[in-house]
């Protein structure tokens, strides 16, 4: 079983790249789970989702101490970074966060993810850009239950939108595999 956070400002989407990860997982045949946790204000205030992934059947969405944690503020770095499992992954938006990862326990995954979606020529793709380097290091589900997840998420948007979030997907893995 794979358990994630995934943290940050709302507005960052958050709560969509949670719900994405687990439409992956359930189009791998997987079972899932996904709860959100919202701040004070939606937009701007703090938000965080968590996403169990596994072969077998998931009892409890709750997470205690999670295995992978996707952070795309700093705030959310200081908050989640002492929960995740020793052996685990913390993924950094580092466009967005300035201090390093304190613990040498971890994997820290460095990405300009913030950065990456602006030269995609959308901004709003960062947390998909982030989703991307997780699949290219914990290869949960395979690239193309990603694209599938992408979209049925954004079913009724334009081939467009679909389009950016595939590439977004492909840049995070792209950018990961040479680190």
């Amino acid at each position: 079983m794979q358990e994630v956070i995934i943290a940050g400002f709302g507005g960052q989407g958050v709560l969509a790249a949670g719900v994405v990860l687990a439409t992956m997982g359930m189009k791998a045949d997987l079972h899932t789970t996904w709860i959100p946790t919202y701040g004070a204000q939606q937009r701007g205030g703090t938000a965080n989702c968590s996403v169990k992934i596994s072969e077998h059947e998931v009892g409890s969405p709750y997470i205690d101490s999670p295995d992978i944690l996707l952070v795309l503020n700093e705030p959310s770095l200081n908050e989640f970074e002492q929960i995740v499992k020793p052996g685990g992954y913390i993924f950094v938006n580092t466009s967005l966060v300035s201090r390093e990862v304190e613990r040498d326990d971890v994997t820290v995954v460095a990405v300009e993810a913030t950065n990456l979606a602006t030269e995609l020529g959308n901004v709003r793709v960062a947390n998909i850009i982030m989703l991307g380097a997780l699949l290219g290091k914990v290869p949960i589900v395979p690239e193309e239950k990603a694209a599938e997840a992408l979209a049925e998420y954004f079913k009724g948007k334009s081939q467009g939108i679909i389009d950016l979030n595939i590439k977004a997907i492909q840049k995070g893995i792209e950018v990961v595999s040479v680190q």
